[in-house]
């Protein structure tokens, strides 16, 4: 086997680099010790000193030799002198790092939400107290070796062993037993709610197979068509947008659902305006006169009183005698941008259907791309109504309205006793009246309606606040009206355990319970245990199957189990608060928008509408843009971060289980306690949504 021929063109170049190198130490090193200094080579860790070019002699290469030997004692008596000066301003740094930090806790916990009174966080912080202490316990055992050998009451000699020993007996005779039983239950509920996913999941995938869709019996034809004379085929349908404040929305909103491809004399677009803001009141009356000189049947109402919120909005609007020359009703929030074509896609579906009362629209995100929170929020969304809605609408005739794109039948709205003003869930109050009532529901899943995500944590929590207290709301209000209901035995038990206890009430409470409380007890309790499957494999699962109806969030699977897991306490204290009417139960706060882009067809559209029609117009673009310039657009206030106080105090019991369970050897409870402690420090400290300072 012949031998590879030696590369003299790299050893030539090498030789040259290190003759260069070697060179250009030796003169630093000269430099250096014609000024008493040191060698930043040997300074550098070098185990020598370099030496001179091979052109010196002998004699000097071993007078340079022991001179660089006396040279490196002083020259590492010197580099330990800077160490330690070094360690001492760190020290002396550290008290003053501490301080600041304390300052910005302080800050942060003064402009926090003000929970730390409330019962919840008290429970939390009891249990993050008590599992210190017992940390503490278990790691004097472990150093004392009793976690080989557990001391008993006959053998302990000491204060600390007849303490470990009695707290043995206690947690393996009083607390573990009811705390296994605690678990098991909540294992039962996990897995009673895991199947439901799966079968809507199935549910979904036999609708895909089979492609089960709602067809509308007859269709409408173009504005062209209307205009030579079968403009009174299509039926009359009323428009409305309630809104409140909505200074960065209120535009693109207007102008979605003025654009409607439908007969201008067949609808009537109302806007009802809660704001308090005259700022906000004045543009959105300009905007409303601007949509009249162009032809548009167009109303601005703003109530005096606000009361009832948007449900009482919404009531107050219905109240006008106009009211009854409409058929339809068409629901759209201040942020929602509708395609043109939406009323031609939605309606006809009533046609022929006389015991429909509602048809649903899909939501779709103009920003959930923007950061993590949007992208886990798609996720949530995108199975609810790929899934649960479609599911519910196909099989069932039955869903909760979401608010906002949605038809509503006028007829089916009276009959059913009108928007009422005792829960903050007013949709899913109308919807559940309505189908006891007999009324059936159509949802749409290919149209789709442009609405934005909350992009901070703040808002997006108390949005979650409200749609988790409302239901608990609404069950305590209507349960004896399902008892008392014509409707089937079916329908009653698919409202009461399905609809609102195993979804609405179940879902967080065991979620909250066995994830945030059951698991790290059962650290310090090893007699209670949980399964690892019930720990990472089916929730594991689970999140497998959420992410299905949205390929593209594959890769944030993980951040999305963990993220829940940590709404569970939000979720889990709106159900209680709103089941047992406490706290702010009833409290209702406009969820924060920021304006962003409509679609670019939408766009186009306004453009050649504009193009097309010769309007008079009482306020120009231009007047419209110099009032925006004389109220100027109200400065909003820097947002910082804020802390959260009891996802702060469920972190450091969590990590407080997982050093824990370090010393038990629980490789994979390790693994989740601490991932999950690091989410909910993440979220405790306002890390996640929109960039702030």
């Amino acid at each position: 086997m012949s031998s590879r021929s030696p590369n003299y063109e790299f050893q030539e170049w090498w030789n040259r680099q290190r003759e260069r190198n070697l060179h250009s130490a030796f003169q630093l090193d000269q430099a250096a010790s014609q000024e008493g200094g040191w060698s930043a080579v040997e300074i550098g860790g070098r185990s020598r000193p370099p030496s001179p070019p091979s052109t010196s002699s002998p004699a000097a290469a071993a007078a340079g030799s022991g001179k660089g030997r006396g040279r490196s004692a002083r020259q590492l008596s010197w580099l330990c002198r800077i160490r330690f000066n070094q360690s001492a301003a760190v020290l002396v740094g550290l008290p003053f790092w501490l301080l600041g930090l304390l300052v910005t806790a302080n800050r942060r916990i003064s402009s926090s939400p003000s929970d730390g009174s409330s019962r919840l966080y008290r429970v939390i912080r009891f249990f993050l107290v008590l599992a210190v202490v017992l940390l503490v316990l278990e790691v004097a055992a472990y150093f004392k070796g009793w976690h080989f050998m557990p001391p008993t009451h006959a053998e302990a000699v000491e204060a600390l062993e007849m303490l470990y020993a009695h707290w043995l007996y206690v947690r393996a005779n009083y607390l573990a037993p009811p705390v296994q039983v605690l678990a098991n239950v909540c294992i039962v509920m996990f897995m009673v709610q895991s199947v439901d996913r799966l079968v809507l999941v199935l549910g979904c995938f036999w609708i895909k197979f089979r492609r089960l869709r709602p067809v509308a019996a007859v269709g409408f034809g173009g504005e062209a068509d209307a205009e030579n004379g079968g403009v009174d085929e299509y039926p009359m349908v009323l428009l409305q947008i309630p809104m409140c404040n909505e200074r960065e929305v209120y535009r693109q909103s207007i102008a979605a659902i003025c654009v409607q491809d439908w007969p201008r004399e067949r609808m009537l677009v109302q806007v009802l305006d809660d704001s308090d803001d005259m700022d906000v009141q004045n543009l959105v009356k300009a905007e409303v006169q601007k949509w009249q000189q162009k032809g548009v049947r167009i109303l601005y109402r703003h109530r005096l009183i606000r009361t009832g919120y948007k449900a009482g909005n919404l009531k107050s609007a219905m109240s006008c005698d106009y009211i009854k020359d409409y058929e339809f009703v068409a629901i759209f929030d201040a942020d929602f941008q509708p395609a043109p074509d939406f009323l031609k896609k939605t309606v006809p579906h009533f046609m022929g259907n006389d015991d429909l009362g509602l048809v649903q629209a899909r939501w779709a995100f103009v920003n959930k791309d923007e950061n993590l929170l949007t992208r886990l929020q798609n996720i949530n969304l995108s199975f609810h109504f790929e899934v649960e809605q479609q599911v519910n609408g196909i099989f069932i005739n039955f869903f909760g309205f979401n608010g906002t794109a949605g038809v509503w039948r006028i007829k089916a709205l009276e009959q059913s006793g009108g928007w009422l003003e005792r829960t903050t869930v007013e949709d899913m109050d109308i919807a559940v009246r309505a189908h006891l009532a007999g009324w059936k529901f159509i949802y749409l899943n290919d149209v789709k309606c442009l609405c934005e995500l909350p992009e901070s944590y703040e808002a997006y929590k108390k949005q979650q606040h409200r749609w988790h207290s409302g239901p608990m709301q609404l069950f305590r209000l209507c349960f004896v009206d399902i008892l008392r209901s014509k409707v089937s035995f079916l329908k009653k038990m698919n409202l009461i355990f399905l609809f609102f206890l195993l979804r609405k009430l179940v879902l967080p409470f065991y979620s909250f319970t066995l994830f945030c409380i059951i698991l790290p007890t059962t650290m310090f309790l090893p007699e209670a245990h949980l399964p690892a499957w019930v720990v990472c494999y089916v929730p594991g699962i689970m999140s497998l199957v959420s992410v299905l109806p949205s390929p593209q969030s594959f890769p944030f699977i993980v951040p999305y189990l963990l993220f829940e897991n940590t709404m569970s306490v939000t979720k889990f204290n709106a159900m209680v608060s709103g089941l047992f009417k406490l706290g702010s139960s009833y409290e209702w706060i406009v969820t924060k928008k920021l304006g962003r882009s409509s679609e670019p067809d939408l766009v186009a559209f306004v453009e050649k509408e504009q193009q097309q029609q010769a309007l008079h117009r009482a306020a120009s673009e231009s007047e419209l843009k110099g009032l925006e310039m004389m109220m100027g657009k109200k400065k909003e206030k820097k947002r910082r971060n804020r802390m959260y106080r009891k996802e702060m105090a469920l972190s450091l019991l969590l990590l407080t289980a997982a050093a824990r369970s370090l010393l038990a050897a629980q490789g994979i409870h390790f693994y989740f306690l601490l991932f999950q402690g690091v989410a909910f420090l993440a979220v405790g400290l306002d890390l996640i949504g929109e960039q702030v300072s």
